[in-house]
């Protein structure tokens, strides 16, 4: 891994780091030859929580951003951050994100920290002092073989983990491993437990990050945890008319559209707003043809296009919580024009008549003049 020579410096120079290793995405990505991103996440073994937080107070302002998980963070003159966490054993004692009973332990073993992680391709571990990886679950040969596996069983106590991997699938192009899938059926009744925030924030890193977004939607299918989301649930096995979709289903033709956009460059070049409201919008543009969509003459048609946005609508309200984020305006009112959205109070356009992308955009707020970049009017 190549670590900016300011995070070198203070692992090298501090002695209660000497037991100091880089986890989770920023090994994930560097073995993958992703560019080096601003996010460091380092674990320390062997030292008090009031030890780390005086040693590291040298180098910066440190924030006490969660004494009960452990995590300090380190802000620095240079204007890095970086996240310093202690080992920790979790145990589930109630339902929800909040439900667990976390003790910290000095004397837990790598592979004990590692094994409480959710995927093996997050287990990975670096030493910086000696450059050596840390695998002790297959992670590195699961990333290069683009396999999605859980690291242990302790992954069925908390459900997000199975809409990590949803965005993870996508964002990799990885396959669940079939023990993987078999443990996300078997959790499926636990989705009641998660805040509506964050789901919202799973989907949106799919909708901003995937490189295949259909390797996501494919999980969520095979996984069962598509019921959770009936919009997308209704696609499956929705027919077309072959002459016009030979590709498939409505599901299968959702997935290549997805697809199609994920490839585009102008998407990529967007802004992380725009490529989320883009992507959601092709995720919706079917909605509403398994409700409309009926059998003439022994090939289906289909019925108003005014359902997808009413769908649209359904899978935006339900979907999202009460909070905003910034969304942009249209290109008249200037790039640095921002307004909050409110997902929990969608506009319906009268017309109902709007390209895929004013469907959702809509239903979510956003402005029906909202300015589309070059790509939406391909074909």
């Amino acid at each position: 891994m190549n670590l900016a020579p300011e995070l070198q410096r203070i692992l090298r120079e501090t002695p209660e780091l000497q037991r100091a290793f880089l986890v989770g995405g920023c090994v994930r990505d560097a073995l993958l030859g992703l560019p080096a991103g601003k996010d460091y996440d380092i674990e320390v073994f062997g030292v008090e929580y009031d030890r780390l937080m005086a040693a590291l107070s040298r180098w910066g302002r440190t924030d006490l951003v969660g004494r009960s998980f452990g995590v300090v963070k380190l802000s620095t003159g240079s204007g890095c951050q970086y996240d310093f966490s202690l080992p920790r054993r979790d145990s589930k004692v109630a339902p929800g994100h909040k439900g667990f009973r976390i003790e910290f332990d000095a004397a837990i073993t790598l592979p004990e920290a590692a094994g409480r992680r959710d995927f093996t391709i997050n287990s990975l571990m670096y030493d910086p002092r000696t450059g050596e990886v840390l695998d002790f679950f297959g992670g590195r040969a699961d990333l290069e073989n683009r396999v999605l596996r859980h690291a242990s069983e302790a992954f069925a106590e908390d459900p997000l983990r199975v809409l990590r991997g949803m965005q993870f699938a996508g964002r990799f192009d990885l396959k669940a491993a079939p023990e993987t899938v078999a443990l996300c059926r078997r959790i499926k009744g636990s989705y009641a437990e998660l805040a509506v925030e964050r789901v919202r924030e799973e989907w949106f890193k799919w909708a901003q990050r995937s490189e295949r977004p259909s390797a996501g939607l494919r999980f969520l299918v095979d996984t069962e945890w598509a019921g959770h989301f009936p919009e997308i649930q209704a696609l499956n096995g929705t027919v077309q008319e072959p002459e016009w979709h030979p590709e498939g289903d409505v599901f299968t033709h959702t997935c290549h559209c997805c697809d199609a956009l994920a490839g585009l460059e102008e998407w990529r070049r967007a802004d992380a707003e725009s490529r989320i409201v883009y992507m959601l919008a092709i995720l919706a543009h079917d909605f509403g043809k398994p409700a409309t969509t009926h059998r003439a003459r022994a090939t289906p048609s289909f019925g108003p296009k005014a359902r997808a946005a009413v769908r649209s609508s359904d899978f935006a309200r339900t979907r999202s919580p009460s909070c905003a984020i910034a969304m942009p305006r249209s290109a008249s009112a200037g790039a640095s024009s921002r307004r909050a959205t409110r997902f929990n109070a969608p506009r319906r356009s009268p017309a109902a008549r709007a390209r895929a992308a004013a469907v959702i955009s809509e239903s979510i707020g956003i402005p029906p003049r909202l300015s589309l970049p070059p790509f939406e009017t391909r074909r």
